[in-house]
């Protein structure tokens, strides 16, 4: 079963092209909804939290404070570096688990998709067979952000854009590339991508 990567900046769009795929039966595993799953119900990443960043990490009710963690990240690098340094490998035991269990169920599939912001940051990408990178110019980025995430302003979606890797980057290092700016159907882009990947 091959794994397949997918990609793309926020505001890209990247959970309707999933949906297109979801569609077409191929099984979708959302890192970004697992790793807040996995902070709140994995013990051993829920012990790592505690002892790097103390009690506080968590609530009483055993789950996760991220209103604590957010101001503990905020300007500072290096937090968020300790953070995903301690999730992305109980993240990667997860996608592992959900691989070996779409093995098992019939009917048997070609492939599974790894849908994750950080795809390249996180070094993830170096367990996957290929990568599709979804793009969109930034100003289709901003304004569907802006539509999406009511609480945002301009300069916060600017500051986590200017965080993520360029287009040009994951481009040079995709092996396809989906072009999600509105003059393009996404239908057609997807089924030619699942074609090429079952032959």
């Amino acid at each position: 079963m091959q794994k397949i990567g997918i990609t793309g900046g926020i505001g890209v769009g990247k959970s309707v092209v999933c949906r297109i795929f979801a569609a077409l039966g191929i099984p979708i595993y959302d890192a970004d909804s697992a790793a807040k799953r996995l902070m709140n119900t994995e013990e051993v990443l829920k012990s790592a939290i505690i002892q790097t960043f103390g009690a506080e990490a968590y609530l009483a009710d055993g789950s996760f404070n991220r209103d604590f963690m957010t101001a503990q990240i905020i300007g500072n690098p290096q937090t968020a570096k300790q953070l995903e340094a301690l999730v992305h490998p109980a993240v990667g035991r997860d996608f592992a688990a959900f691989v070996a269990t779409c093995s098992k169920q019939p009917p048997k599939k070609k492939y599974v998709l790894k849908e994750a912001a950080l795809l390249y940051e996180a070094g993830s990408y170096k367990e996957l067979d290929k990568i599709i990178v979804v793009v969109a110019s930034l100003e289709t980025r901003i304004a569907r952000i802006l539509e999406r995430d009511k609480h945002r302003t301009i300069e916060q979606i600017q500051a986590i854009i200017a965080k993520q890797m360029p287009d040009s980057e994951k481009i040079s290092r995709a092996d396809f590339v989906i072009d999600n700016n509105g003059d393009k159907l996404l239908i057609p882009q997807v089924l030619e991508i699942n074609r090429q990947i079952l032959q």
